[in-house]
């Protein structure tokens, strides 16, 4: 069965190019254009892993994050975000992000990052997570 990978993005151009790199890559893909459309997938069909876009309408992509967490699902996160600013990215990694991606950013890069989160198991993951949020 195929790994399950949510892309919550609502540029369309972004969405059909990370939508079509991971779908030749062997992933199944799920796709959302909104925060709340997004939470309500992430929450309702399984995915493996999530890409979450920083500016979303309505809920932007630090509080769904927020929420998945809060909620207690320990799933990976990749954010994806213009902003490339070191307190954005300290926010994100703070909310549980396990990694940050400035935008414009290759499709192969997004799946090197969602093949090596794919393979670790969730305690790895979570380390790897704080090891970026304290800077080691």
């Amino acid at each position: 069965m195929d790994k399950k990978v949510l892309v919550i993005e609502d540029d369309p151009a972004s969405l059909k190019l990370m939508q079509y790199a991971l779908t030749q890559h062997g992933y199944e893909v799920l796709i959302a254009s909104n925060g709340s459309d997004g939470l309500n997938k992430a929450r309702t069909e399984g995915p493996d892993l999530v890409i979450l876009s920083v500016m979303l309408p309505g809920m932007d992509g630090f509080e769904v994050c927020h929420r998945l967490r809060t909620e207690g699902d320990s799933l990976p996160i990749v954010m994806l975000s213009d902003k490339a600013r070191e307190a954005d990215m300290a926010t994100g990694f703070k909310l549980g992000a396990n990694d940050y991606l400035i935008k414009p950013v290759s499709p192969s890069t997004v799946i090197n990052v969602v093949d090596s989160l794919m393979v670790l198991s969730p305690v790895k993951v979570e380390s790897a997570r704080l090891e970026k949020y304290i800077g080691y």
